[in-house]
């Protein structure tokens, strides 16, 4: 059994940590990163580096409290994880009580990022509410006089089977409180078929506030005596301020003060980015103030970043030799001795996050008792926001608390800690709350953007047309520059994780090459990363080279990937960082990478296409973040404009829990990544962003979308992999090689050039 140590901890303790009152059983979670100390039995020893990362309780009135660990951004994790409890520990749902984890290391890993909330705590919480069943169970079992294995829990009761006994929670708690915790080794987790949830629809706990307006999000924060904050931020990365007028904003009724912002320094990292905050009664006011500042700027270096020019230096770059992350026997010499070669050049530009909510913090610092700063915020990541706070504050973390509200969506953006600093910032400048708002044009302007990126490629075929040779090479700024003191920083081989190390091709020559490039703006993750164009470049090339043989792109791709599990050694790679995981537990499966192809081709009678003469078809296949998504596209022309009528998507995420969430999930990706395709794109004219709202820097709009969106979810038995970013890489190659298929014309980029 999979979980993290367990301890009893005091009521006293439960309750400074946690401010519930209630008596009850109370049980904490922890992620060991150590062998624990001898301590009495029934008990573990805690060293500091134990950090706790969810809380049970279930009080003397039988209600079971759960912190939820991870953020709420419509993705539902503030309804699965408490239902997984639920099912576990035999709750009845009505029962448990949801409860937001402020940011706190003894939490253990908060970041809601990288597609990690189920495949890195379903066992984690299974196991505790285990424990807690199990003690429920000994309790009754020792009342009744009988043995503990005749007994189970459901619907919040302890029940002997085969008889009408049972006898409810709140009346065992205070005495199963008592016991010595059981042998973990000992404790069972239910079989999967025995979770009432388990692979069917759920509750989703949160719509009901959703869509009645009732739902907290940051903005919704209203203290006593709050400022409101805009800021002027330097448009070019690295700015800073000649001048500005610090006396027309005054003349704005409601202006109450004019802060300048520290400048940041070079490593970026989650520094707020500079400029002059005006601070007012109310956001007009401030945005009016804010628009008299009249600043002057030190454009700096990255003032001669222009798209089209840079997109030529990477051309320029690409014909180099780069290091190779993954080589397999001799590409070189298998492309001199090709029956055909094959060519082409594939470019993404950079891409914003664009969530309905733009960021938003609220900071209200005091100096009382040394200080302290309380943080409410949109946050992913509110350890990572505390951190950035108790930087611009010069505070200790201890002395800063992080209230995480609801997020109007994410993709990415704010895992960052940039727009929390700044409140902070500015609470103790002014002396007062304040509530930095970034408007849709600060959040456009002033993303972590994703990395642009250039891919080129060769590839020899043999006289049957089949893929000998493979030799690519892949040029972006990494992440890696917003945290170096360099912004010419090579991609290294945890980059390549994401869709080319994992590429599961069988082929015998194959080679991947990582050319550098200088970053000019702050590179930031966003859903899916690096995936979202290694997926649209391999993919469209691989349809490319099939109809260039003339054959069918979806036999031509299955004869491609390995029918089996791939070895890091035998991929030719360097390094295999697998998102983190073990690869003997999520190794490259390609033939479970087939299986999704051959599903989602299935569910389009995509063998049936040619008897469609209004529609072209395309298809796509990507590993990432662990999962295995198949996509397949059907688009039309109406009025010459290019529609895409239908997509299928099939995913194989391992075990899967809530299927709803799923399902929901999937739909997004197709939204997101056709948003990608046909609006995404931020270009840089003089440094600067050129796009500044939905106008020009688009998401699809509802007449866009597809007809019909199609989700299949395979059952499986493997562990489980991410959900939440794999559906979208699939999506644009899928779409691209349907519009090549109906219309004859090649997309090798998306995004604006």
């Amino acid at each position: 059994m999979m979980i993290d140590q367990i301890r009893k901890i005091s009521r006293r303790d439960f309750v400074k940590a946690t401010g519930i009152t209630t008596a009850g059983l109370c049980l904490g979670t922890l992620s060991c990163q150590s062998t624990p100390k001898a301590a009495p039995s029934g008990t573990v020893a805690v060293d500091p580096i134990f950090k706790p990362n969810v809380f049970v309780h279930i009080g003397e009135d039988g209600i079971v409290s759960i912190y939820c660990h991870r953020s709420e951004m419509g993705q539902g994790i503030r309804s699965t994880l408490p239902i997984i409890l639920s099912d576990e520990l035999g709750a009845d749902f009505s029962k448990v009580k949801i409860i937001q984890a402020i940011g706190d290391k003894k939490y253990g890993d908060q970041n809601t990022d990288g597609s990690t909330s189920i495949r890195k705590n379903f066992d984690k919480i299974r196991g505790s509410a285990a424990m807690a069943r199990d003690m429920l169970i000994q309790t009754a079992a020792q009342k009744w006089n009988v043995a503990k294995e005749t007994c189970d829990t459901k619907d919040h009761f302890v029940i002997q089977k085969g008889t009408n006994k049972k006898i409810e929670f709140a009346k065992l708690v205070i005495d199963a409180s008592k016991l010595a915790l059981p042998d973990q080794s000992k404790v069972k987790l239910r079989k999967n078929s025995d979770l009432d949830h388990f692979h069917k629809k759920m509750p989703f706990v949160d719509v009901k506030d959703f869509v009645t307006g009732n739902a907290r999000y940051g903005a919704d924060v209203d203290l006593p005596n709050m400022l409101i904050a805009s800021i002027e931020r330097p448009s070019v990365m690295g700015a800073t301020i000649k001048s500005f007028d610090n006396k027309a904003p005054t003349k704005v009724g409601g202006v109450r003060k004019i802060i300048k912002m520290p400048e940041p320094k070079q490593p970026y990292g989650f520094q707020g980015w500079g400029g002059v905050a005006v601070l007012a009664d109310n956001t007009w006011a401030a945005m009016k103030g804010r628009e008299a500042l009249a600043i002057q700027w030190n454009l700096g270096e990255h003032a001669s970043y222009n798209t089209k020019a840079f997109k030529a230096s990477m051309e320029t770059a690409s014909k180099k030799s780069g290091p190779a992350y993954r080589k397999k026997g001799n590409p070189s010499e298998a492309l001199r001795t090709a029956h055909k070669k094959h060519s082409a050049q594939y470019y993404v530009s950079h891409l914003a996050h664009l969530s309905m909510e733009p960021p938003v913090a609220i900071a209200n610092y005091t100096e009382k008792d040394g200080g302290f700063c309380e943080v409410w915020a949109s946050t992913q990541n509110p350890q990572t926001a505390r951190s950035a706070v108790a930087r611009a504050t010069g505070l200790p973390e201890d002395r800063v608390r992080v209230n995480v509200t609801l997020l109007g969506g994410g993709f990415g953006r704010k895992s960052k800690g940039d727009f929390c600093s700044e409140a902070a910032f500015l609470s103790k400048a002014a002396g007062q709350p304040v509530r930095v708002q970034f408007t849709r044009e600060d959040d456009i302007k002033n993303d972590y953007l994703n990395t642009v990126a250039l891919m080129t490629f060769e590839a020899g075929t043999d006289k049957k047309g089949m893929l000998k040779a493979w030799q690519m090479k892949s040029a972006f700024p990494p992440i890696a520059s917003t945290f170096m003191d360099k912004s010419e920083v090579p991609p290294q081989a945890r980059d390549f994780q994401q869709g080319i190390l994992d590429l599961a091709m069988g082929i015998d020559n194959f080679e991947a090459q990582a050319i550098t490039v200088k970053a000019h703006v702050r590179i930031g993750w966003l859903r899916a990363v690096y995936n979202l164009f290694h997926s649209f470049a391999t993919n469209c090339f691989l349809d490319e080279i099939a109809r260039k043989e003339k054959k069918d792109p979806l036999d031509f791709m299955l004869s491609v990937y390995a029918d089996r599990v791939l070895t890091p050694k035998e991929m030719g790679n360097t390094e295999m960082h697998n998102y983190e995981q073990d690869i003997e537990q999520h190794p490259v499966n390609g033939k479970r990478l087939k299986q999704a192809l051959s599903r989602v081709a299935a569910k389009a009678n995509w063998k049936s296409r040619a008897k469609d003469k209004t529609r072209g078809y395309g298809l796509a296949v990507h590993r990432s973040f662990l999962s295995y998504v198949a996509v397949a596209a059907a688009v039309k022309k109406e009025q010459d404009k290019i529609i895409v009528d239908e997509v299928w998507i099939t995913i194989d995420a391992g075990i899967v829990y809530n299927l709803d969430r799923v399902v929901s999930q999937m739909e997004g990706s197709v939204i997101e990544g056709m948003s990608h395709l046909f609006h995404g794109g931020i270009t840089h004219k003089n440094g600067a962003v050129e796009q500044s709202n939905f106008n020009d820097a688009g998401i699809l709009r509802m007449p866009e979308a597809p007809r019909k969106i199609h989700v299949d979810i395979v059952t499986s038995t493997e562990p489980s992999g991410g959900v939440g970013e794999p559906g979208v890489p699939p999506v644009a190659p899928a779409i691209a090689n349907a519009i090549f298929a109906l219309t004859g014309k090649r997309l090798r980029e998306f995004g604006k050039a």
